[in-house]
């Protein structure tokens, strides 16, 4: 339960550090939001959402590979 918390208040925090300027980013700025994003990766994985994220993006990714044959 507390997992899912921080998962949704890291994605808040994502949303909101991608809508400024990408002109007005620092490097340390850059940086930080990808720190981030691997928090809430790491932190969603286990959980019944990460688990269908992944899936979804599997059958994407076997659909993409298919289309190329």
């Amino acid at each position: 339960m507390l997992t899912i918390n921080v998962a949704v208040l890291l994605a808040v925090i994502v949303v909101l550090r991608l809508r400024r300027r990408t002109h007005s980013r620092s490097r340390f700025d850059e940086k930080m939001t990808v720190v981030i994003v691997l928090a809430l990766g790491v932190l969603l994985a286990p959980t019944p959402v990460g688990q269908g994220i992944l899936n979804v993006l599997g059958q994407l990714a076997g659909g993409v590979t298919q289309a190329n044959r």
